[in-house]
């Protein structure tokens, strides 16, 4: 993967792409409540003191506070040992080791999503939006419409929340915005029926990319799963390939409670990419850790803020960096 501040919006290490400077920076604003909360509790314990078992006790305390989850912060405990062990250290060097460990933590977690790469076999390429309400999934797909639009792609967008006629109303905006075409139904229309037509059209009429939401499918909503499953079921009559990505987008906002959806989405939706957002919203950015480390699909986008250019691919060098208040290596 290329360097974070020489990627453009959405799409990593893009031939052709042109750079688009402040990624780094809109990232370091958009996690400052995560870094000042975990960063200035390192370093206040560990900076002028010997790292002695005490101190490593109290380091893993905060990681854990942090919600860095338990595995994760007793391996990052082990490198700080390996590194400091009964040293003093300066804020500088503690920050460095702190986002080294945490960046090794998430490198194997990374990828990147790029829906018009044409290695990625025909088109028109499915990409399906699952995760609860409030989430920030409509939204997220709007902005990957916006940049394809911007991009020359030609994207049609299926509004399949129908369970709620606010959700038809803000993609339909969005669509709007991007510049793209939007296939709708009356609120409690048939979803699987609705994503059907949506491919059929776009095979019709040859369409790089569909963009499909999804109802807000909540863990004890058994119905609202097996819809889900048959949204899937009724593509691959189409396509038998299809969905060719299936994001889940979270909230960092939740917490550890996104590892719940973690695991029940999928199970049942086959999930290629995870998105997190509202990283901006929380002092708890850590909580990426074990999210990324549970799932078994990859961590391709992150959201920091309200804005277009906010939604930015997921580079684990960069996060770490500023998670603990550190700028651009």
């Amino acid at each position: 993967m290329s360097d974070f501040r020489d990627e453009g919006l959405i799409i990593a290490a893009i031939p052709g792409t042109q750079p688009r400077p402040g990624l780094f920076g809109r990232l370091a604003k958009g996690l400052s409540k995560s870094s000042a909360q975990l960063s200035s509790s390192v370093v206040a314990t560990l900076t002028k003191r010997r790292l002695d078992q005490e101190a490593l006790d109290e380091l893993e305390e905060m990681l854990i506070e942090a919600d860095l989850g338990t595995a994760a912060a007793g391996r990052i405990v082990d490198a700080f040992a390996r590194e400091r062990f009964g040293r003093e250290a300066a804020e500088p060097e503690i920050k460095a080791t702190l986002a080294a460990a945490l960046a090794a933590e998430l490198r194997p977690h990374q990828a990147v999503f790029d829906p018009l790469d044409p290695l990625k076999g025909p088109k028109p390429r499915v990409v399906l939006f699952v995760g609860v309400n409030g989430s920030g999934k409509t939204t997220t797909l709007g902005k990957i419409a916006a940049d394809l639009k911007r991009r020359g792609a030609k994207v049609l967008i299926a509004a399949g929340d129908t369970f709620r006629a606010a959700a038809i109303e803000q993609l339909s905006v969005w669509a709007e915005r991007a510049g793209a075409p939007i296939l709708t139904r009356p609120a409690g229309s048939d979803a699987a029926g609705l994503a059907f037509d949506a491919l059929s059209r776009a095979k019709a009429e040859g369409f790089d990319v569909v963009l499909i939401d999804t109802a807000g499918r909540l863990q004890n909503k058994t119905g609202l799963m097996d819809e889900l499953a048959k949204i899937v079921r009724v593509l691959k009559k189409l396509d038998p390939s299809a969905p060719h990505e299936t994001l889940l987008v979270l909230d960092a906002t939740v917490g550890r409670n996104a590892l719940s959806q973690v695991e029940v989405f999928g199970k049942t939706a086959e999930v290629t990419g995870v998105v997190m957002t509202k990283l901006d919203g929380t002092a708890r950015g850590g909580v990426l850790v074990p999210v990324a480390e549970a799932s078994a699909a990859p961590i391709v986008l992150i959201g920091v803020g309200e804005g277009i250019d906010d939604l930015q691919p997921f580079d684990a060098e960069a996060f770490a960096r500023s998670l603990v208040g550190l700028e651009a290596g």
